[in-house]
């Protein structure tokens, strides 16, 4: 009989389809890496998915995939029954076997040096196809170039990539070694409510619609914020939880609508406290997971350093290419655009591009064109030649003094590459901070194994929103001023600083906190200066308030975002390859189709009327 009529029967007889295979009377022994040469000899029972089948006639081999790894299983006519290698013979990719048998050595000549099993294999005496599977509609395969719509639809054939599984076992490994740090240095385990109050100040919210209160919504949290400062006041004094988190906001490569925090909060601490602890709990994640030694203690940067070093308050500090202000110098040019930046109070800045001025011109245009794309009116450049003279569309609104004067404050060398933007200070900011990394991108200068660490401190208390006419927390409305400066709230508010700080990796802010206000009357003041009046700071967070009347420890804390970390771990391009289920960028699922319509009923019980929206 051959292949194809054996399958047909089966299908004809159970109904059109293929049932699976019974474990009973099996029990899985190893995994397949589980399966050593020390074992040659012995009887083991493995399981898993095909990854791929060979038939050579009389030898049929497959290669058996679980979530450890790969193990050759070998299917001999010769040794086992007809009827088993006929059912041999019908096996394909992803079926779902059970397999017993003796392991043995493959012999020199077969050895597989890019397996940890490639010296072994089994030869099988006994299987059983556990379940069948149709062909998918792609190859399960390690670093697939598959389209992400497509992955995303199937994510549980995705899944069984063995580099995402790979990223989530990764992830799990930092879960386990956080708690067990913590867990060590004395926190408590705590969770905090999912069903909570809105407090819109910040992110919009995702809402739940009260059955029982008709009229009123719950809000998904944030982040666990207020209740973690309210277990403090309850003198539980260290706390953690690794803990969701839902913000209903525009989608990037690093952003999801409900993601993961490792989050904390200590009392009786000022932030060297804060900073030691998670400085030790980086180092023993890192070590552990990645075989990485951080070099301690982290070093430390302020925003304002930050910002005018490397136009970035999370900046990648592995290679140099910082920003140069030139203002002072070509404040009196007789280049309109650079002299009316710095009359109007706005700043001149450049950076230095290395051994660029090679570049082509379409090159040299095309960074201009990034620029814009940050807020830049245009982007000037001036090339330093071999023999030391200039070429520059905008040279001739300098004098030659003036032209040595940039160029020696930017550290110019023959072959290099200057690049200026004249603007308001925040738009030069984020113009060059972007193309800085934008010109490390194209000429490699960073490396994936290569971590480097920043704190960063001392970041502004407020900002102010032009859109809401006001000002508003830069991290939040319960971080502490920074004492010298509180009296700077009533007068000068914007020059405030925060008792803040993020920790940075390679340009990725993965984590943020501060020591939070706890007297009642600098909460109060806080929110005066945010625009609330005190009617309206007690609605929304009156239970906070209240409960500083109480007896409140000084306290501080700190979240990382989850999802970033083990992303810079793995070398993942975007958090969703290291979220199991995750969202695309409109925050729906393409393999449950959510978010999806409900029911009239449904819709009834929670007094919503649908409101139709015009075409």
């Amino acid at each position: 009989m051959n292949v194809r009529m054996h399958i047909w029967i089966r299908k004809l007889f159970n109904g059109g389809f293929i049932m699976g295979e019974s474990m009973k009377g099996l029990t899985r022994s190893h995994r397949c890496t589980e399966v050593t040469e020390a074992m040659i000899g012995q009887t083991v029972t493995v399981m898993g998915w095909v990854q791929k089948r060979r038939d050579l006639g009389k030898l049929i081999f497959v290669d058996l995939r679980d979530r450890s790894g790969i193990l050759q299983v070998v299917f001999d006519s010769q040794t086992l029954p007809k009827d088993l290698f006929i059912k041999a013979e019908s096996i394909r990719s992803e079926y779902v076997l059970a397999v017993c048998g003796k392991v043995a050595s493959r012999g020199p000549e077969g050895i597989n040096p890019n397996r940890i099993t490639g010296t072994i294999e089994i030869h099988v005496e006994e299987f059983r196809i556990l379940s069948e599977a149709e062909t998918p509609p792609f190859e399960v395969m390690e670093n697939s170039g598959v389209k992400d719509d497509l992955r995303l639809k199937y994510r549980y054939l995705d899944l069984r990539r063995p580099d995402l599984q790979k990223n989530l076992m990764t992830r799990h490994q930092v879960t386990a070694l956080t708690r067990e740090f913590l867990n060590q240095e004395g926190f408590l385990e705590i969770e905090t409510p999912m069903l909570t109050k809105s407090t819109p100040e910040g992110a919009r919210d995702y809402l739940v619609p009260s059955r029982i209160h008709p009229g009123h919504f719950y809000a998904l949290p944030q982040s666990p914020q207020l209740f973690k400062q309210l277990l403090m006041v309850s003198g539980f004094d260290r706390y953690y939880q690794i803990v969701k988190c839902f913000r209903d906001e525009d989608l990037r490569a690093d952003r999801q609508p409900e993601f993961t925090q490792i989050d904390m909060e200590l009392s009786f601490v000022e932030i060297e406290d804060i900073m030691d602890i998670n400085e030790r709990l980086l180092y023993k994640l890192f070590k552990e997971v990645m075989g990485v030694e951080i070099s301690l203690p982290i070093p430390r940067m302020t925003y304002q350093e930050a910002m005018d070093r490397f136009g970035s308050d999370k900046p990648d500090v592995r290679f140099g290419m910082e920003l140069v202000d030139i203002s002072e110098i070509v404040k009196e040019s007789e280049f309109g655009v650079f002299k009316n930046a710095v009359k109007n109070g706005g700043s001149v800045r450049g950076i230095n591009g290395k051994g660029c001025g090679n570049f082509p011109r379409r090159q040299i245009d095309s960074l201009g064109d990034f620029a814009k794309d940050f807020g830049a009116k245009g982007l000037a450049w001036l090339v330093v030649e071999e023999d030391g003279s200039y070429r520059s569309p905008i040279a001739k609104f300098f004098s030659e003094d003036m032209l040595a004067q940039v160029v020696d404050a930017m550290k110019g060398e023959p072959g290099d590459l200057l690049l200026f933007c004249a603007d308001e200070k925040d738009i030069v900011y984020d113009v060059l901070g972007n193309l800085r990394l934008e010109l490390a991108k194209r000429l490699e200068l960073t490396k994936q194994d290569e971590y480097q660490f920043l704190w960063v401190t001392e970041f502004p208390l407020l900002e102010w929103s032009k859109e809401q006419e006001r000002y508003v927390a830069k991290h939040h409305p319960f971080t502490m001023p920074m004492e010298e400066d509180l009296s700077l709230l009533d007068t000068e508010p914007h020059k405030v600083r925060a008792k803040a700080y993020d920790m940075v990796l390679n340009g990725v802010e993965i984590g943020g906190g501060s020591i939070r206000i706890h007297q009642r009357d600098i909460q109060e003041k806080m929110f005066k200066v945010l625009g609330f009046t005190k009617e309206e700071a007690y609605k929304r967070f009156g239970f906070l308030l209240n409960a500083f009347q109480y007896g409140t420890p000084p306290h501080g804390g700190l979240a990382y975002g989850l999802d970033r970390i083990v992303m810079l771990m793995t070398g993942a391009e975007s958090i969703r390859d290291v979220i199991a289920f995750p969202k695309v960028k409109d925050a729906t699922c393409l393999m449950t189709e959510a978010p999806g319509t409900v029911e009239g009923k449904q819709l009834k019980e929670l007094h919503i009327a649908p409101v139709a929206q015009e075409e």
